[in-house]
């Protein structure tokens, strides 16, 4: 009850005090795998977060899975829209193929779709970022993949806050090379 009390004395003061805002980006994670896979063009829907991590606030989770944010501290961009963008990029330079996320910009249609639905996408107190889902991959030949992923980056604990962003975009970068390696083959 004691702890309980603290918290909410810490939300108070925390909302009556000013924060300066502060906008995290994500750095590019390097690209060194090539992956040949069976399509020559591939469709990405937007992907799904789930609704902490939709938002532009930075969801921590602590050792007993209570989320919370930073005051002040949000993503420079829209999650969902960053992270298509990300996966979207990613997949073509790993696998050379038409990438692009939809609306489709090119004319005619993509030999493959695939769509990401994120179940979990945070900084754990463990010192690791996960990004857990389930990926789907449709084709117009009727091949159809959905696979289950569960990745973990480490984050140094005296790394700071931009240790996040760099394990949140490796993660995605590490999705990408399994949607390729496992998905699109």
């Amino acid at each position: 009850m004691k702890r309980f009390s603290a918290l909410l004395l810490l939300a108070a003061l925390t909302a009556c005090t000013a924060v300066p805002e502060q906008r995290l980006t994500v750095p590019r994670a390097p690209v060194e795998t090539k992956q040949r896979i069976a399509f020559g063009s591939v469709a990405l829907r937007e992907v799904s977060l789930p609704g902490y991590a939709a938002g532009e606030e930075i969801y921590f989770s602590d050792a007993t899975g209570v989320l919370s944010t930073q005051p002040g501290l949000f993503w420079a961009d829209d999650p969902g829209r960053a992270i298509t963008l990300e996966l979207s990029r990613h997949l073509a330079q790993i696998t050379g193929a038409r990438v692009a996320a939809e609306p489709w910009p090119f004319g005619g249609f993509p030999e493959a779709q695939v769509e990401v639905r994120v179940e979990e996408m945070l900084a754990q107190a463990n010192g690791v970022f996960r990004l857990a889902g389930q990926y789907f991959v449709s084709s117009e030949n009727g091949r159809a993949r959905a696979q289950l992923f569960d990745l973990s980056v480490p984050v140094p604990d005296e790394a700071g806050i931009t240790a996040i962003a760099a394990a949140r975009g490796q993660a995605v970068r590490d999705l990408a090379v399994t949607i390729a390696r496992d998905g699109l083959r």
